[in-house]
């Protein structure tokens, strides 16, 4: 059976936008059949997404005779500024719209310092980055912000963060478009530049998910560093609970280990336990050079035997965790990322996992390591930030003000 036809009323053009980027349609043909417009209907539509700049044109395969043109998506017609920030530094990048990141840049930043002064030094960045991409700053579109804690997705702000303090509740969104108006200037949209906000687990696993498991209809990823926390990905949309509460797994209470208090204020959370955070304590005590997951992850480089030992346990106590939410949500790729996710981490999670799990829970499931590696967050925020904006919704809204 072919693609199913989209009612032609509801055939906007954001919509057929939907279909071009997609590839499900790339050619006049193609989207008079799949939206059951007329020739006529489908060429005005295409004719608003061309004055925006959206669209451009390829040369398709041959079927025998002259190569066909197709439409696509032109990725080069705006630019996002991507920021994943971390505790204790923060990576920035310039990225098009198909995620292939221009510039970036990397630095020391304490996340404990409060949000103000965090996102004016952020914004003091991107005038460099912008030029280090070679794109003008005019056609930047938006920003995508990851954060370690738990966001509310409808305004942006973090709700409660243990290892935030000084952000909970704080408008992140209307004062990191201030700094950007004050660094950089105005932007392609009118009004304040749109920012998105969302938790750093949530957007490693959008990345790495659209990257190399598009196919996979429920992805969970554990991102292990100075906290831990999870990102899924069902049928291709990020779940995120009810206001953005799911995936916090480091607060799951291990209750053998109810001597261990979180900074949370419970004790025997996941996150006390076998967090970055939590072995470079224990390391710490051991008089071993250890104060963050930073710490750990080089010294587990290094070979040395108290991380390795540590790492192997983290992953079992993890592996705890896993069990449940293995038999909860039944994914077929279990990826581990962030600063503890080698080898000794990776096989005390096995070891539980498939000892206690349900054998129909992990018959087709794939236990696997990040691909994208210390740039998923950046490129999780801008794809996020492009869903957003090309959403038939928002891209309709948009195409109103251009043509305008």
């Amino acid at each position: 059976m072919g693609e199913p036809m989209l009612t032609p009323i509801q055939t906007s053009a954001g919509e057929l936008l939907q279909l071009i980027r997609s590839g499900r349609a790339n050619t006049r043909a193609d989207l008079q059949r799949m939206s059951g417009l007329s020739r006529s209907t489908v060429g005005q539509r295409l004719d608003l997404l061309n004055q925006a700049g959206w669209l451009t044109h390829a040369t398709g395969a041959s079927t025998g005779g002259r190569p066909c043109q197709q439409i696509v998506f032109d990725r080069r017609h705006a630019s996002v500024i991507a920021v994943d920030l971390e505790t204790r530094y923060a990576r920035a990048a310039v990225l098009d719209l198909g995620g292939t990141i221009l510039a970036e840049s990397t630095g020391p930043l304490d996340i404990g310092e409060g949000p103000d002064p965090v996102l004016d030094r952020l914004a003091g960045w991107f005038p460099d980055l912008i030029a280090a991409a070679g794109v003008d700053a005019g056609r930047i579109c938006g920003i995508g912000l990851s954060v370690p804690g738990p966001v509310e997705w409808e305004t942006g702000r973090v709700i409660e963060p243990p290892i935030m303090p000084g952000w909970d509740r704080h408008p992140i969104r209307e004062r990191l478009q201030r700094a950007y108006a004050d660094h950089v200037g105005p932007s392609m949209e009118d009004g304040p530049i749109p920012v998105f906000v969302d938790n750093d687990a949530n957007l490693m696993a959008l990345a790495e998910h659209q990257a190399n498991h598009r196919d996979c209809a429920a992805f969970v990823l554990v991102k292990v560093s100075t906290g831990i926390g999870a990102g899924v990905v069902v049928n291709g949309e990020v779940y995120r609970g009810i206001d953005g509460g799911a995936g916090d797994i480091g607060h799951i209470r291990l209750h053998d280990r109810s001597d261990v208090l979180c900074l949370c204020g419970s004790h025997g959370c996941l996150g006390a336990v076998a967090s970055g955070r939590a072995l470079a304590h224990n390391l710490a005590e051991l008089g071993v050079d250890a104060a963050s997951a930073s710490d750990v992850k080089r010294l587990l480089s290094e070979g040395h035997p108290d991380a390795l030992r540590m790492a192997r346990e983290a992953g079992r106590r993890a592996g705890e965790v896993l069990v449940t939410v293995v038999s909860l949500l039944n994914p077929g790729v279990l990826m581990i990322a962030g600063e503890l996710s080698g080898a000794p981490f990776m096989t005390g999670v096995r070891e539980l996992l498939y000892q206690r799990a349900f054998p129909r829970a992990t018959a087709n499931l794939q236990v696997v390591t990040s691909r994208l590696g210390d740039h998923a967050g950046v490129i999780g925020a801008a794809g996020m930030v492009v869903e957003i904006l090309y959403s038939s919704q928002r891209a309709d809204d948009r195409l109103s003000h251009l043509t305008a």
